[in-house]
C-alpha cells in the first residue's frame, strides 16, 4: 500500500488508514476477539496507521490495540491517540497537570514508553489559540512521554488556528464527499506548512457505504441512533451532520458515479485519499471483511469526472446545510 509521511512526524503511514473508534463503544458491542482480527486485517493489507482515543470505551479500543501490538512486534504501526474529553469541556482542563495524566493513561493502555502521536480531542475553540497548551505539550515531548503532538478538529477555523503553531505535526478533521470545505483552506495551508492531514469520517457513518435504507435500525447504543440532533456530541461526528433521509437520496446520486466492479465504500474512501494534501483516511471496520475492503481501496483510481460529480451532489445536496457550519 502507499505510504505517505505524516507531516512534522517524519513517519511513514498508509494512505487508508484505521479508525478504531467502533472497536470501543458507540456502534454497538464488537467481540475483543473480532477486534484483534479486524487489527489483524488490517495489517496483513498493509495498514500501517491506527487512530484511537483514550474514550473510546473507556479505553477498551487503546487497550485492544496495546494487546495486538504487544503480540505483533515489529509490524512498523503508527499509533495515533486523542485525549481532553475525560473532563468537562472548559478551556481551563486542558493543562499540563491533566496531559500528563491522561498521557500515562494511554502509555499503559498501549502498552508504550512513548506514545506516537498524541491529538487533542476536539476541545473547545479556544483551545486551539492558548499558548500555554502548546507550551503543555512540548513539555510532554521534551520529557519522551509523547513524540509528536496535533489536534482533531470539528470546524475549519480551528484547524487554520491550529496550523499557525509550529509544534502541530497533524490535523485531523472530517473530509468526505459530503464535507467538502477543508478542500478550499485547511489542506492548502497544511501542505505548505509540512503538516500531516487526517481525513476522518471518510464514509460519514457509514451512509457512503450504501448498505442503509430508510428502514435501517441502529443500536440503541450507537451513535447513529442516540446523537442525530447532537445530544451527546457535536452533530457533525453523526452522518456528517446531514440530514439522514436527504443523505441517502444523495448516496443513490453517488452510487450512479461508481465505476463497475468498485464498492460504494471503496470509491468513498479512494476519494478522499486522492484529494491533494491528504495524508491518511481512517475509515472504521466492524469485521474482517470490512476491514480489507477498506484497505483495498487504496489501489482504486478514479476519472476527473466522478471528482465533478461528487461536487454536484454537494452543491445540490449539502453546501447551503452544511459549509457555513463546520
Amino acid at each position: 500500500m502507499e505510504q505517505r509521511i505524516l507531516g512534522k512526524t517524519g513517519r511513514n503511514v498508509s494512505v487508508v488508514g484505521l479508525g478504531t473508534w467502533q472497536l470501543g463503544a458507540d456502534w454497538g458491542n464488537v467481540d475483543p476477539a473480532q477486534a484483534q482480527a479486524i487489527l489483524a486485517a488490517s495489517a496483513e493489507a498493509g495498514v500501517t496507521f491506527f487512530d484511537t482515543a483514550d474514550v473510546y470505551g473507556d479505553g477498551r479500543s487503546e487497550q485492544a490495540i496495546g494487546a495486538f501490538l504487544a503480540d505483533n512486534p515489529g509490524t512498523g504501526i503508527t499509533v495515533a491517540t486523542k485525549m481532553g474529553r475525560r473532563l468537562e469541556q472548559r478551556p481551563e482542563n486542558y493543562n499540563l497537570a491533566n496531559f500528563r495524566e491522561w498521557v500515562d493513561r494511554s502509555r499503559r493502555n498501549l502498552r508504550t514508553e512513548a506514545l506516537d502521536l498524541v491529538q487533542l480531542h476536539c476541545p473547545p475553540t479556544a483551545v486551539y489559540s492558548r499558548a500555554e497548551v502548546y507550551d503543555a505539550l512540548d513539555t510532554l515531548v521534551a520529557d519522551g512521554a509523547i513524540r509528536n503532538y496535533g489536534v482533531s478538529v470539528e470546524r475549519t477555523d480551528e484547524a487554520l488556528e491550529a496550523l499557525r503553531h509550529e509544534g502541530t505535526a497533524s490535523v485531523q478533521i472530517i473530509l468526505n464527499a459530503f464535507r467538502l470545505k477543508p478542500l478550499e483552506e485547511v489542506l492548502p495551508a497544511a501542505k505548505a506548512a509540512g503538516v500531516g492531514i487526517i481525513a476522518r469520517v471518510p464514509l460519514a457513518s457509514g451512509l457512503l457505504s450504501g448498505k442503509y435504507t430508510k428502514e435501517t435500525v441502529f443500536a440503541e447504543g450507537d451513535h447513529r441512533n442516540y446523537n442525530r440532533a447532537g445530544n451527546a456530541f457535536d452533530v457533525g461526528e453523526t452522518f456528517s451532520g446531514v440530514d439522514y433521509e436527504l443523505g441517502l437520496k444523495a448516496v443513490a446520486e453517488f452510487e450512479q458515479l461508481v465505476p463497475e466492479g468498485t464498492g460504494t465504500a471503496q470509491a468513498a474512501i479512494a476519494w478522499v485519499a486522492a484529494q491533494d494534501g491528504v495524508t491518511s483516511v481512517i475509515p472504521g471496520a466492524r469485521s474482517v471483511e470490512q476491514a480489507r475492503a477498506n484497505a483495498a481501496a487504496a489501489a482504486t483510481v478514479l476519472s476527473p469526472e466522478f471528482d465533478e460529480g461528487v461536487r454536484w451532489i454537494y452543491d445540490h445536496y449539502f453546501r447551503e446545510a452544511v459549509h457555513p457550519r463546520w
